[in-house]
């Protein structure tokens, strides 16, 4: 299982917007992510990049 921690517009500590994300969904301008415990968070902004082997994602927060 590939489980990724995504940060909000650079990779660093204090922009982790949630960690053990296993989706991803992007529709209407948001980025939706849903974690190991089905809690979800809605961000306003587009993917950047993904990285599942190292288990990481950016978002660009708009």
């Amino acid at each position: 299982m590939c489980l990724s921690t995504v940060y909000r517009n650079a990779m660093e500590e204090a922009s982790i917007a949630m960690k053990n994300v296993m989706k991803i969904e992007c529709r209407e301008g948001k980025v939706i992510l849903t974690d190991l415990m089905d809690r979800t968070l809605e961000i306003q902004g587009e993917l950047v990049q993904a990285n599942l082997v190292d288990g990481f994602v950016i978002v660009k927060e708009n």
